[in-house]
């Protein structure tokens, strides 16, 4: 790795577009096929297998409960391993974003930061027949948004609502090139 992260818009455009080519991917623990079945890691494998053609490693297998018994931080451990860490302020889109998701609790979870204002977005999951319907500030106020594969849900768009922000922990970029 450079060290160096993903700076130019266009750059960070792709990684969002790849994400969304993800949603409504069913949840699959392990897993990381398009369309098929992936968690949250297989969405963010997934991204990098596009962005980079090849995973840097290969993850071991791991439990749903990732490393909790022991209370080591391996996720938050292997993306300070193979992204660019950014102050939690730096939003962009295209982060990666890690998630505690109970106090005490190790980092779990992880999402891409799809949105960052009320500017004009896309609905997923609208269609008019050529596409998903675009949905302005005045009539759906979405705000700051990420994509991630949620158990019972599959890969989907939240709202970066005030709870999923305290449960932020950590944020990312892909790095620009790989060594």
């Amino acid at each position: 790795m450079t060290g160096q992260d993903i700076s130019e818009a266009g750059d960070n455009l792709q990684v969002v577009a790849e994400a969304r080519r993800w949603l409504r991917t069913p949840y699959l623990h392990q897993a990381s096929c398009r369309g098929a079945g992936c968690d949250c890691l297989g969405l963010i494998r997934g991204i990098w297998r596009a962005l980079f053609e090849a995973e840097p490693e290969t993850p071991p297998p791991y439990s749903m409960d990732w490393s909790e018994p022991q209370g080591e931080e391996r996720l938050w451990q292997a993306a300070l391993t193979h992204l660019v860490a950014k102050p939690l302020a730096q939003a962009a889109l295209g982060d990666v974003l890690l998630f505690r998701m109970r106090a005490g609790a190790v980092a779990k979870h992880l999402g891409v930061q799809s949105r960052l204002s009320e500017a004009c977005v896309t609905k997923p999951g609208f269609s008019s027949g050529s596409g998903s319907k675009p949905v302005s500030s005045q009539e759906d106020n979405w705000g700051p948004g990420f994509i991630h594969a949620y158990y019972g849900h599959g890969v989907v768009e939240s709202a970066l609502t005030a709870p999923w922000q305290r449960r932020l922990v950590a944020r990312f970029s892909f790095p620009q090139e790989q060594i």
